[in-house]
């Protein structure tokens, strides 16, 4: 394994290798609920790809909860390895695993036991009220594995390493496409193969990059005395790790009000709404990935004492972003009502993929403004500023869900797309201000 050590050289390349790997890997983590979504809609039936739109934005609170937390201490790891403090690497690593793992049998557990609860909560739907809880409880066992892999992932990433984790996610989707293939597609089974499949290969993931950090990755192989939780230490990762996981869950908790909003208008908007949501994560993961790669650059130059690299790392992640804007907007622009149709066949389908070409028709073009804003929030992770970015996704979260509120009754689908536009917009005229003050700080005016 190579580590890439962005403290020096071209900042550009370092982004690009960082980044795309990142990209790719994410998607294929996506492509888990991509592939159940379009496999549970075309072969069990809308009510199936209805169920997994709601289960969504639970499994998405746990997933961004874990993540976040691993994302915390990637950022220290990162802060560690650019400052050549390989002992304290060490220990932090063996903290997320340990802790991370703790909380994540906690979280499974509890979401298990209180699934009839969150379904009451969101006001599903009777008619698919048992498909939905069945699909709930079977996905949050995986959590754990979620975990192991996101913290083990974290260290091969904050040492520069965003291809293996890449390797594994692409095996582990192929793995939950091909499973779901065979039982669902094949032999008919329902919604509780589409579960398992997911928790399979989210555990082989995990598996996968255990095994790899132990034969391949010195630097990252700690001895049995190493595996213990350092306190001072978890603090400090609790301090940078909570506050992501509390910005990471954010999200996914505004998704939930508004998903109940959603639920309000019947079966095939909820339908068509899952389908986009999985485009929308196909379009907002790249944006993140970058952002990432914002972060571990900041990082590992905040490390080093190298804040004209860190401004440097800026404008070429931002520029990135633009492209990728451009990208993914055209295609989308282009191709929105075959892509919709991927998730739906037979009776009821056409008006489904109708209303689902209709909310991409506008996020074509709003896919700019969380490119910007996910950008900017990679800068101020990197700096160790989780405060900053904690704030302004929950003023974006929270103009969004009552625009939802305000508009979806009378614009229906199309009014939860300009309620996005209007949190994004508002969330980049908070923290672009912020960032150019810490831009200019003596920090930076020194070089």
């Amino acid at each position: 394994m190579a580590a890439a050590d962005m403290t020096q050289g071209k900042t550009l390349p370092h982004l690009v290798k960082y980044a795309v790997p990142l990209i790719l890997g994410n998607c294929f983590q996506l492509a888990y609920n991509a592939v159940d979504s379009i496999i549970a809609g075309r072969f069990i039936g809308k009510g199936a790809l209805a169920a997994e739109g709601i289960a969504g934005p639970v499994m998405n609170l746990v997933i961004l909860g874990i993540t976040g937390l691993c994302m915390g201490a990637g950022v220290l790891m990162s802060q560690f390895f650019g400052g050549k403090r390989m002992e304290e690497l060490h220990k932090e690593m063996a903290t997320a695993v340990l802790a991370g793992g703790i909380f994540s049998v906690v979280v499974a557990l509890a979401g298990f036991l209180m699934t009839d609860g969150i379904l009451s909560l969101l006001a599903v739907p009777e008619e698919i009220r048992s498909m939905t809880g069945i699909y709930l409880r079977i996905t949050f066992l995986g959590a754990p594995f979620t975990c192991f892999y996101n913290a083990l992932s974290a260290a091969l990433k904050s040492v520069g390493d965003s291809k293996t984790p890449l390797k594994f996610l692409m095996f582990s989707s192929i793995l939950n496409g091909v499973l779901d293939l065979i039982f669902i597609g094949l032999l008919g089974f329902g919604i509780v193969c589409s579960a398992l499949t997911t928790v399979i290969a989210e555990a082989a993931s995990a598996a996968m990059s255990w095994l790899y950090i132990r034969r391949k990755v010195p630097m990252l192989c700690l001895q049995r005395s190493e595996w213990r939780i350092d306190p001072p230490l978890l603090k400090t990762t609790l301090q940078y790790g909570s506050v992501t996981a509390l910005q990471q869950a954010v999200q996914p908790i505004g998704k939930l009000l508004i998903q109940g909003q959603v639920n309000q208008l019947g079966l095939d908007v909820i339908a068509a709404f899952n389908a986009c949501t999985r485009v929308d994560d196909f379009a907002f993961t790249p944006e993140q990935s970058i952002g990432q790669a914002i972060t571990t650059f900041s990082a590992q130059n905040l490390g080093a004492r190298q804040p004209g690299r860190i401004r440097q790392g800026l404008k070429a992640g931002l520029l990135l972003e633009g492209v990728y804007w451009v990208l993914i907007g055209t295609v989308t622009l282009l191709f929105r009502r075959p892509i919709v149709s991927w998730f739906v066949a037979g009776e009821g389908s056409e008006q489904v993929v109708t209303l689902g070409a209709q909310y991409l028709l506008h996020m074509a073009l709003f896919y700019l403004w969380p490119a910007m804003t996910n950008g900017v929030q990679g800068f101020f992770r990197g700096m160790g500023k989780m405060s900053v970015t904690l704030l302004c996704t929950a003023i974006q979260t929270s103009i969004r869900v009552v625009f939802t509120y305000l508009l979806a009754p009378h614009m229906g689908i199309s009014g939860i797309t300009y309620a996005c536009v209007a949190g994004w917009m508002v969330m980049l005229l908070v923290e672009v201000p912020m960032m150019f003050h810490v831009l200019h700080t003596k920090q930076f005016c020194k070089e």
